[in-house]
């Protein structure tokens, strides 16, 4: 860990220099690169000066036990050991944390999509609440939160909701409340007073790159014919036509169209291109809708990674069994309490693997 530690640090020190370089400064798109980058990286520097201060004061502390023979010394030397001793275990821990493997979307902007699940009208209100939950949270985060479409419910709420937010981890963070949300209140609607149980499935998908298609020329696979059908003596003589079939994925296009065997080969590529471009999208919806059905189950009440309890103003997120007791302030955004909960978990189980 420790040679890890010095090249984050080496790297930091690269990032500093960069930010005043003049030239990295007037290209906003670098500079931006490397700022994100920097701020990345800061906690991680600042927690391992913190780390190394305090073995440096461990050795300074255990030179003077062996080598100091005034008793002052010697008993001031052994509480700072004692002290260090302390502090140490939750330091190297905390490292351990920041030196975590980053999730890939990190930093990409989140498209959240909330569903009413069983429990009819009731549902699609309780849909509408986790939609202002949500907001209220972005509003506390300072995040950009724009709702791109919805179907309301019959008596309020939504049968069907999506947003789309961007922040600074934005996605870290809400990628733990995918899944199915349980509420238990007694309906305005109800007239005998009796608790319903209704549920409503929330989505977090990471927004995709733009995708940027690149043909390898090795990977194509480039035959010239002569041009068949209407066009006189020239379509028989010269060999004009193309066809280029793409090795990797077996596309195959041909283009005879033009009189010039480069237009040909010019729209062929083009046609190529967005075939290979359809074919990474269809990928991609495919990748995606098994994320979203991983996510949200079937969206029954069973299962439920969470319960909203009104007459108990009570929420139980049943994943690591933490249960509280301010549902207003949750409902109303406060959610950290939840989320931190769920990092904490996360990031205990991803250490206890990387140790074992």
């Amino acid at each position: 860990m420790i040679e890890r530690l010095q090249k984050i640090k080496e790297r930091f020190a690269v990032l500093e220099k960069q930010l005043a370089d003049p030239n990295i400064i007037a290209d906003t798109k670098r500079y931006a690169e490397v700022h994100k980058e920097y701020k990345r990286l800061q906690p991680v520097v600042e927690t391992i000066k913190i780390y190394e201060d305090l073995l440096e004061r461990r050795q300074e502390a255990k030179n003077i036990l062996q080598n100091e023979s005034d008793d002052e010394l010697q008993q001031l030397a052994q509480e700072e050991l004692k002290t260090i001793e302390q502090q140490l275990p939750e330091v190297e821990l905390q490292l351990k944390r920041l030196l975590l493997p980053r999730d890939p979307n990190e930093g990409k902007p989140v498209i959240l999509e909330i569903r009413a699940g069983t429990g009819g009208d009731e549902a699609a209100l309780f849909a509408g609440d986790l939609l202002r939950m949500y907001q209220r949270y972005a509003e506390r985060k300072g995040w950009d939160f724009t709702i791109t479409s919805y179907h309301e419910g019959s008596v309020g709420g939504f049968k069907e909701v999506i947003a789309r937010i961007q922040g600074d981890e934005a996605y870290s963070r809400l990628k733990y409340e995918a899944g199915v949300h349980r509420v238990q209140r007694i309906p305005k609607t109800e007239s005998q007073g009796r608790i319903h149980t209704s549920a409503a499935t929330v989505a977090v998908l990471p927004e995709p790159d733009e995708v940027d298609i690149h043909i390898d020329p090795k990977d194509i696979k480039k035959e010239v014919f002569c041009a068949s059908g209407p066009g006189g003596q020239h379509v028989n003589r010269t060999q004009s036509a193309v066809r280029l079939t793409h090795i990797p994925t077996g596309i195959v296009v041909s283009m005879q169209n033009e009189r010039s065997q480069i237009r040909n080969y010019e729209m062929a590529m083009k046609i190529l291109r967005a075939r290979i471009y359809e074919l990474e999208m269809r990928k991609r919806k495919e990748e995606e809708s098994k994320m979203r059905s991983q996510m949200v189950s079937t969206g029954d009440r069973s299962a439920k990674i969470r319960t909203y309890n009104f007459p108990q103003s009570r929420v139980t997120d049943h994943r690591i069994g933490l249960t509280l007791y301010n549902l207003p302030d949750i409902l109303d955004g406060n959610l950290d309490p939840l989320i931190d909960a769920l990092i904490l978990h996360d990031q205990t189980q991803q250490l206890a693997a990387l140790e074992k």
